[in-house]
């Protein structure tokens, strides 16, 4: 199995809009995850990878840029409105991934899947690379083609991109 206590699982954000200046690029870690890679080398269409992310455990890590640093308080109230308003885990508390197809070598893969948010399901592909021992790679998700509008302040004068990035890194071991 994998888990946090293989790897990191990281949603990356960036600020757009007039007022981008006043915002933050955000690191968000997920800290409970769970998911299993069934990998054959030698023929790539054989591997799955499944995931599942626990919304109310996203924690802000980082934020970049802005005109001030981001306090505790302003993790506490990006983790709540992460919660409540843009992924509702009150309803949604698990985002899910299953791979439909894997393809590539070790070196350079790419798996495309069915990704849920939010109650949502769209086609999503990742793409990465195994090196020595680990699974490294990232993907985009638009949020609006999950129906996630992206989150907006001031008026709209600050927002975030519809773009959001997704990335790992995992250790794997046999059986995972």
């Amino acid at each position: 199995m994998l888990g946090p206590e293989s790897g990191r699982l990281l949603v990356k954000t960036a600020r757009t809009g007039l007022g981008a200046k006043a915002g933050h690029d955000l690191t968000i870690e997920v800290t409970r995850w769970r998911g299993k890679a069934v990998i054959d080398t030698t023929r790539a269409g054989s591997s799955s990878v499944t995931l599942e992310a626990d919304v109310d455990s996203f924690q802000v890590r980082e934020g970049t840029g802005g005109v001030k640093p981001l306090t505790d308080a302003d993790r506490a109230d990006i983790k709540n409105t992460l919660r409540t308003k843009v992924l509702r885990a009150d309803r949604y508390p698990v985002i899910v991934f299953a791979s439909n197809d894997v393809s590539g070598t070790p070196e350079s893969f790419r798996v495309t899947g069915d990704l849920s948010i939010a109650g949502v399901t769209q086609p999503v592909t990742v793409e990465g690379r195994i090196d020595e021992g680990r699974a490294v790679g990232s993907a985009v998700v638009a949020q609006t083609r999950w129906g996630i509008k992206p989150y907006s302040a001031f008026l709209g004068a600050l927002k975030l991109r519809d773009e959001v990035e997704v990335h790992f890194d995992v250790g794997l071991t046999p059986g995972t």
